[in-house]
């Protein structure tokens, strides 16, 4: 009987860890939609732009990020990806966009924020619009992050993660790998 309580208790802490994951981000092989947003710091620096159109047939992972759920294993994703890109694929670049109601208050975050937030791949941006993203993506505001691969001007894959931190980065990088 204890025996059986212990192996209950096993199960149940195991899957307490796992993450629930949701539909976000544009679908499989559809053309990717344009982004407008303030790039704060990185690639582009200081003004408005269509990362899109700035980033053309380049390889890219977006990744849209609701300002209110910014959270410390979030940012070790970005970091994570961040590295990994640096030392496999480094003309790979991503661009971490706020989703937000007030974009005065994410830029002013942003800057304060930004020595703590470097890393050489990443350019960090707060989106034109309001907290439901860019209707375009198909923005799930359930996901605390949704990550969008990108090559070729397509969109190679989706993840709306509910919780998410840096085991979940190479998932991500096998399919900017894959020529699926």
């Amino acid at each position: 009987m204890r025996g059986m309580m212990m192996c209950a208790t096993m199960v149940l802490l195991a899957t307490m860890g796992l993450r629930a994951d949701v539909t976000s981000g544009p679908a499989e092989g559809q053309a990717v939609p344009k982004l407008p947003v303030y790039a704060m710091f990185g690639e582009v620096t200081g003004e408005s732009a269509d990362m899109v159109a700035r980033r053309g047939d380049k390889a890219t992972i977006y990744c849209l990020i609701p300002a209110e759920k910014f959270s410390r294993p979030t940012y070790r994703l970005l970091k994570s990806l961040n590295e990994k890109l640096a030392a496999a694929s480094p003309d790979v670049r991503i661009v971490a966009v706020w989703i937000t109601g007030n974009q005065e208050e994410s830029r002013s975050y942003l800057m304060r924020a930004q020595r703590s937030l470097e890393a050489s791949l990443i350019t960090f941006c707060v989106a034109d619009g309001d907290a439901n993203g860019p209707a375009e993506w198909g923005f799930n505001a359930e996901a605390d992050i949704t990550v969008v691969v990108v090559d070729q001007g397509k969109v190679k894959r989706s993840f709306g993660f509910v919780s998410a931190n840096e085991t979940v980065a190479d998932e991500i990088l096998k399919r900017l790998k894959s020529n699926e």
